[in-house]
């Protein structure tokens, strides 16, 4: 088959781009950079430019809509709607107009899978936790763009098949778009333990997963993607034990209030002395919920079937190793003179 790649450079993007050349499939590469993906020329796409996606995706038999801007940052709100939610308007209906009869579209398990009970893994049937994703642009401007997708979605005509995964890990993250937390946990920078729990899934086993979802999946569904739900004391002791490398032995308060306020005033008191912050206050916020989620759906209807965790870890830092983005401990790190 031939398909259209919308974000085909980014972390997922190239892994999806590997899995597709893999199996055989022609694949047309469309990114604002239109850099080259695995030795496959990519081709420079504007998805908010009226026509480059129809003419990029002409004659193409599928497509996978995996662009988007990961960032905490509440200065990026306005880019990210812009991405996410005209950009997926733009994009998803020039592919119908194109008569592309099937997509997957990449959304987030922050969407539905966010909340305050840490005895609760969400599924697709879980209500939208509006009050809390309406705090976050990134999570935010997702629904919005997941709705978008539906509205276009007309099962037998234009297929939309929505995929969420939770938190990526793996190698090949050259941006840091998922894995910068890990990064500051190797380098020592995040100060103390968050109270909440995280969701995490390995990139390759998301990319093999949307090939499958797009053979599988039901028109107008969306899926949940995770390998490992656990708290963030469970998750740096985890890491700890790969790397070597300490876990925080301060513990955020489980309170979410006094939390934030004790990171402010943290925040504060190193700014005095010249510092800056590893740590923004949104993420010390969200890092207080518990994001867990049920991939029950994603195995029984897609055959979903992620690798041992442990495995995603160990691969991440050692692709971080390997590109010197963090160093192992106890390795000699020499400055460009040669000393050490």
């Amino acid at each position: 088959m031939k398909f259209w790649i919308g974000g085909a450079t980014g972390f997922l993007g190239s892994h999806l781009v590997a899995v597709l050349k893999e199996a055989g499939h022609e694949m047309v590469l469309a990114s604002l950079s239109g850099g080259e993906v695995h030795g496959l020329p990519g081709s420079k796409v504007n998805i908010l430019s009226p026509g480059e996606v129809a003419r990029s995706a002409r004659g193409c038999d599928g497509a996978f809509f995996v662009a988007g801007k990961v960032s905490r940052d509440v200065a990026d709100a306005d880019l990210m709607h812009r991405i996410h939610v005209l950009g997926t308007r733009h994009a998803l209906a020039e592919l119908k107009a194109e008569k592309i009869p099937r997509v997957v579209y990449l959304s987030t398990s922050g969407t539905i899978a966010v909340g305050t009970d840490p005895k609760r893994a969400y599924d697709e049937q879980a209500p939208t936790p509006t009050e809390l994703v309406a705090r976050w642009p990134y999570y935010r401007t997702k629904l919005y763009a997941e709705r978008e997708a539906k509205l276009l979605n007309e099962p037998g005509v234009f297929d939309v098949i929505t995929v969420n995964p939770s938190l990526l890990l793996g190698p090949g993250d050259l941006r840091e778009s998922s894995t910068a937390d890990i990064r500051r946990f190797l380098a020592s920078e995040i100060p103390a333990t968050p109270a909440g729990g995280i969701s995490f899934v390995d990139v390759r086993d998301v990319a093999k997963t949307l090939l499958l979802a797009f053979e599988k999946g039901e028109a107008g569904e969306r899926y949940l993607l995770s390998a490992k739900n656990v708290t963030c004391v469970a998750f740096f002791e985890l890491l700890e034990r790969l790397s070597g490398v300490p876990a925080p032995r301060l513990k955020m308060p489980s309170h979410r209030g006094l939390a934030i306020g004790a990171n402010k005033l943290f925040n504060k008191a190193l700014r005095t002395f010249g510092g800056e912050p590893s740590v923004d206050e949104a993420s010390v916020e969200m890092s207080q919920y518990f994001w867990y989620c049920d991939s029950g759906l994603a195995i029984k209807e897609l055959g979903f079937s992620p690798r041992d965790p442990s495995v995603t870890l160990r691969d991440t830092i050692a692709d971080m190793e390997d590109r010197e983005v963090v160093f192992p401990r106890g390795a000699v790190v020499h400055d460009s003179a040669g000393r050490s």
